[in-house]
């Protein structure tokens, strides 16, 4: 959908912006604007001017030297045309003007510059120019020669713009409309939203009473046989036609738009279309058979000849127009060739009709043709849109002197189609949009686009041309348009519905067997029915609680009497099998309750806890899990350091090779190396690690609330530390320390090397931290960084470190 902002204008007339700002405005409130082209864009200093003499070039037998009279002074210009003569009055484009290129049919960006030069000897101090010279085509404006200069009317007035003369001081906007707003297919519906976008007073054209005493119902009969395909049609009379040349005005509306004029009647067709969205046929009276109108479906394999000479084959899903004898047309697609206006026609049949927007789609790809008609009609338009197209038109004539209207028109309209009423509730609408806009205010926006009140009733009176407003959504929607979309607050949903989405416990443990699959486990299944016998292969002491498990009550034997306290029996069971059946490479990880008993004997049922138990042997060892349990907890969102505490006493884990994980205080789970006595009451021959996880605990922490940051605007500074620390000494205390005193520039740290040989005193090791420090605001200074430097040495040195010399 195209439009110009003149014709916008027309019925705006209070609209001022740049084509820039319309096309933001509108965008924001609904009425999407796909880009917008300026007609004379590359056209500057252009004038009407008025030739006062002609003499021959004296050197140049085709060239003729001009006396012009441009308003301000007469200036010399040469020229080739073949068409002007003294008196006329004719586009010039004045010393440092431009006009359009135009190269073999090829626009030329920028334009042409006009200098004053010479011609074979004589001075030119400007240009006359022909249509195409101002970046339009004879098509648009027949007026114009086909070849040579632009003649203006005699009551042009010299030393005025030519450009706003022709009407090319205009701007063309190119919209995307969506399907539901078929009132918008039109100049009135775009003008209507830029009217309510600016708030500015909309003017619609005001369409008089017409026609003599006669009665259009005394001319011609109308009988609708497929009412569901056409549920209404208008037709109205027209005689003594007189067919000549739009008026300049009306050819200009048309030109700017696209179409081209050719004559008074089809313009006034054209026109109409564009202003009302409604197509509309005109039909020579005289060849009407019976003068009579019939709307059916075509006849399996009927043959139609359409205006454009084309035979075509129709189908009984396809509509037509007939008159008493023959179809005359394809309805809402093209009229026929045995029914077209011709200038000889005396009296004519105006057809106004509404068409069912699905068959219309249909038959246009049926027969292989697609009109600007069908492509408005196969949206589904107002019935009630109809007799304001036609009364417009008829209007025309009258006001155009193109014929003399009869009275009354022939109207089927079995089924009319009123307003739609919707319940007007301020407080769902402020709950659907999560604002707090006063119902007055959203009555204020709802009477810019022509929606009335009904107060008794409180209803939203919808115009039948709004076909897209039919509940409380859609009026809420258009709250939000005219309130502002970057108005409204954020908010989050509500209601008691799910969102359609995992809970969120769910999408933590989805996080799990991921970040797992991704790092090449493969997911296994283990029993939670256990033997007593595992605490037994786990080293568990006698006393440990975790042999306080829930006993089966009808076991299927000693192995299966229990439920599991521990993840670790299954995983193990499983990698000793693959260990047996000589896998070299294992990594498997199980999701799985244990069942952890309140008290024994059992009064209520036991704590499910779901851990996430991770097991492996072959290639990697306790530092390669440690990556994978970090990269979990990296994508769960636990952002604060986590620490290992290595005193963990784990009884079935390696002495020296295993830690617990604390995560601001709490217990998450544990990681270690299988303790050698348990892995050989096992069967597994290799070093095999583990990590058990508790899920509920990782989940009290874990978010998936990101924060975008920036890339760095200022450079990082970097210091390289390397320190004699006593064995005892962990790194995560270390790492602890610079993090609490590294101060806000910290940025990060790493470990890069750890060494223990004759170098280094016994019983220390040598450990080297890279620390990079950056700023958010500025570069940082060397006092900035030395600074934080001496507060995380004091640190270090009152836990018995000491720098490298």
């Amino acid at each position: 959908m195209n439009t110009s902002l003149s014709w916008i204008k027309a019925y705006v007339p209070e609209l001022e912006c740049t084509a820039q700002e319309y096309t933001d405005a509108m965008t924001l409130s609904g009425t999407k604007v796909e880009g917008f082209e300026k007609l004379d864009r590359d056209l500057e200093k252009i004038v009407i001017g008025q030739i006062l003499s002609i003499e021959k070039h004296p050197d140049a037998d085709k060239l003729i030297v001009c006396q012009v009279d441009v308003g301000t002074e007469t200036v010399q210009i040469v020229t080739g045309a073949p068409n002007v003569k003294e008196g006329d009055k004719v586009p010039v484009v004045l010393d440092g003007g431009r006009v359009a290129g135009n190269h073999d049919g090829k626009m030329t960006e920028g334009g042409i510059a006009i200098k004053k030069g010479k011609l074979r000897g004589v001075e030119s101090c400007g240009m006359m120019c022909s249509i195409e010279e101002l970046g339009s085509t004879r098509e648009m404006y027949p007026d114009a020669p086909e070849y040579g200069i632009y003649i203006f009317p005699e009551d042009a007035k010299v030393g005025e713009s030519a450009v706003k003369a022709l009407g090319l001081d205009d701007v063309i906007f190119e919209y995307e409309i969506t399907s539901n707003r078929v009132d918008c297919y039109s100049v009135l519906g775009i003008a209507r939203e830029a009217a309510a976008t600016f708030n500015k007073p909309f003017v619609p054209p005001v369409v008089k009473a017409t026609g003599n005493n006669e009665d259009a119902n005394d001319y011609v009969k109308v009988t609708v046989k497929d009412t569901d395909l056409c549920p209404r049609y208008c037709a109205r009379v027209v005689k003594n036609i007189k067919i000549a040349p739009s008026p300049l005005w009306l050819q200009r509306r048309l030109a700017v738009n696209g179409i081209r004029p050719i004559n008074n009647v089809v313009d006034i067709t054209n026109y109409v279309m564009e202003e009302y969205g409604q197509p509309m046929h005109a039909y020579d009276y005289d060849t009407l058979a019976g003068h009579e109108i019939v709307v059916r479906r075509a006849e399996k394999g009927e043959k139609f000849v359409t205006l454009d000479g084309q035979e075509r084959t129709m189908d009984d899903s396809v509509l037509m127009i007939c008159d008493g004898e023959k179809a005359v047309g394809i309805a809402g697609i093209m009229g026929g060739e045995n029914s077209m206006i011709t200038d000889d026609v005396k009296t004519m049949m105006f057809e106004a009709a509404c068409f069912d927007g699905t068959n219309i789609r249909l038959s246009a790809k049926k027969i292989g043709l697609r009109t600007d008609a069908s492509g408005k009609f196969e949206k589904g338009l107002d019935p009630n849109n109809a007799q304001a197209a036609i009364d417009r038109a008829c209007q025309l004539m009258e006001e155009l002197g193109a014929g003399e209207v009869v009275g009354g028109m022939v109207d089927v309209y079995p089924e009319k189609r009123g307003s739609v009423r919707v319940p007007f509730e301020p407080e769902k609408i402020n709950a659907l949009l999560g604002t707090d806009i006063s119902a007055e205010e959203m009555l204020g926006y709802f009477k810019r686009v022509d929606l009335e009140y009904d107060e008794a009733a409180k209803e939203v009176v919808v115009p039948s041309w709004r076909q897209d407003v039919l509940r409380t959504a859609d009026l809420a929607e258009e709250v939000a348009r005219f309130y502002g979309y970057d108005n409204i607050p954020v908010t989050l949903p509500k209601g008691e519905a799910t969102t359609g989405k995992l809970p969120f416990y769910l999408r933590v443990e989805q996080v799990a067997r991921d970040i797992a699959e991704y790092c090449g486990f493969s997911q296994g299944y283990c029993y939670s029915f256990e033997s007593p016998k595992v605490f037994d292969k786990l080293l568990l002491p006698a006393d440990d609680k975790l042999r306080q498990a829930v006993p089966i009550s009808n076991p299927l034997g000693e192995d299966f009497s229990i439920m599991r306290t521990l993840p670790l029996n299954g995983m193990l069971t499983s990698l000793a099998f693959n260990y047996n059946h000589r896998n070299k490479n294992v990594r498997l990880y199980e999701l799985g309750n244990i069942y952890l008993p309140k008290q024994l004997p059992l009064t209520e049922l036991p704590k499910e806890r779901m851990q996430l138990t991770l097991g492996m042997y072959g290639d990697g060892d306790f530092y390669t899990m440690k990556g994978v349990v970090e990269e979990l907890f990296e994508k769960t969102g636990l952002r604060d350091t986590v620490t290992y505490d290595p005193k963990s006493g784990r009884p079935y884990l390696h002495p020296g090779r295993q830690a617990d994980i604390i995560y601001k205080g709490e217990l998450l789970g544990y990681i270690g190396e299988l303790h050698p006595a348990a892995a050989d009451n096992y069967g597994i021959g290799e070093r095999a690690y583990i990590a058990v996880l508790d899920m509920p605990a990782v989940e009290k922490f874990a978010t998936f609330d990101r924060k975008f940051e920036g890339i760095a605007r200022f450079p990082a500074v970097t210091r390289d530390i390397s320190m004699v620390v006593p064995k005892s000494v962990l790194a995560g205390d270390i790492e602890a320390m610079i993090a609490q005193r590294g101060g806000k520039y910290l940025e990060s740290y790493r470990l890069f090397d750890i060494y223990e040989g004759a170098q280094i005193e016994e019983g220390y090791k040598s450990m080297a931290y890279s620390i990079v420090f950056r700023a958010k605001d500025k570069t940082l200074e060397e006092a900035d960084v030395a600074a934080a430097m001496k507060k995380i040495l004091h640190g270090l040195e009152s836990m018995g470190i000491v720098l490298r010399q």
